[in-house]
């Protein structure tokens, strides 16, 4: 695959991904971006932008991305590149990092071109960092039912209504927010908030993993200027049902490369080992893995994901919650006795089959849709 022309005096162009890879490899072993060790959720989130930032400069972030926002051009495939380089050698939380692949694509597609210009370059420079508020109380796996209210008033929308389960909004500079302007999917409309607008509030949740990355955000009011809007009225269903898809590809190609460096963690420390239950976890992941290949492959020919992309969520929050089991049963106390990170993580792949779309929703998504069996 050949990558676009696009470079600068410091960065020689480069011709196919495996150049991209050898020459990322390179860079990043004469550039130490090794992790303080605050493991912390705010040491998480300034490794984060420090990372990005980094890489912006010397412009490895850049590849992948349109020209028109600032990027170097070439397939997305590259960024896929950059986040399983960045996840294998643990220089900055999987999850986190991935955010990017659901905002920036979202703002390029719908977003006023000179709005995405002068924004997504601040993501991608780590400069700033952005939340997606979509789940609500009560409507978190029906987004159709999100009650936010959007009212128009003149030139500008006041918006009033509460998110929940907020990735990161208490960092967060902008919000990709979903509102109610009318009845039904045709009635959802999407804005670009920014987050130290005047009534908005945020309060971080605490999980059973101890880590308030999610959050709770209140609008009271809050007026979003007309020329905010992502799309048009009522392009928001559309807006989430492109971006959702896109989570579950790029995004899942990083978390997966970081699960089998915590195979690889397990094989190191654990004293004993359960041949069959190593083979079956690394054939979880190793399925997994060659599921989201394909989605790669799909993405970069320039095909819409839909669907299918269900699919890859059920294969991933199975595998990681095998891939922690097997930690928990060969790591005797890692889990139970050791307030340390496998206990952190333990703890999260719980919520595997919950976030994103919880386990039953997708398999009805894969019922319905993909295989015609009817609402039954």
């Amino acid at each position: 695959m050949t990558v676009g022309t696009g470079a600068t005096a410091n960065q020689p162009v480069l011709q196919t991904i495996s150049e991209f890879r050898t020459g990322l490899r390179a860079w990043l072993d004469a550039n130490d971006l090794t992790p303080a060790p605050d493991h912390s959720l705010d040491g998480q989130v300034v490794q984060l932008l420090r990372v990005r930032r980094a890489l912006f400069d010397a412009d490895w972030m850049r590849y992948g991305w349109p020209t028109e926002i600032g990027g170097l051009g070439g397939p997305a495939a590259l960024r896929a590149v950059l986040g399983e380089e960045i996840a294998t050698r643990d220089l900055a939380e999987p999850g986190i990092w991935s955010m990017i692949e659901v905002l920036a694509p979202t703002m390029i597609s719908y977003a006023p071109p000179a709005l995405a210009a002068r924004m997504v370059p601040l993501l991608l420079s780590g400069r700033e960092q952005w939340c997606q508020g979509f789940s609500e109380p009560g409507s978190g796996s029906d987004l159709a039912s999100l009650s936010t209210k959007a009212t128009l008033r003149e030139q500008d929308w006041v918006i009033s209504g509460q998110k929940v389960w907020t990735s990161l909004a208490q960092y967060a500079a902008r919000c990709v927010l979903l509102t109610r302007t009318g009845p039904g999917h045709g009635g959802i409309t999407a804005f670009f908030v920014d987050m130290d607008t005047p009534g908005i509030t945020v309060r971080p949740l605490r999980t059973m993993h101890g880590v308030d990355e999610f959050a709770e955000v209140f609008f009271d009011d809050v007026v979003v200027p007309g020329d905010r809007m992502l799309g048009s009225p009522g392009d928001g269903w559309q807006i989430a049902m492109d971006l959702l898809p896109h989570e579950r590809s790029t995004c899942f190609w990083h978390r997966i490369a970081y699960l089998f460096t915590r195979l690889d963690q397990v094989l190191a420390q654990a004293d004993d080992h359960d041949d069959a239950a190593l083979g079956a976890a690394y054939l979880a992941l190793h399925t997994v893995r060659c599921r989201s290949l394909g989605t790669q492959r799909r993405l970069a020919d320039g095909d819409r994901l839909g669907p299918e992309t269900s699919i890859d969520k059920v294969l991933l929050a199975g595998a990681e919650q095998q891939l922690f089991d097997l930690a928990r049963d060969l790591l005797p106390g890692a889990v139970e006795l050791d307030d340390g990170p496998w206990r952190t993580e333990f703890l999260y792949s719980r919520a595997a089959t919950i976030y994103g779309g919880t386990a039953e929703i997708q398999r009805n998504i894969i019922a319905r849709r993909l295989l015609d069996l009817g609402k039954d």
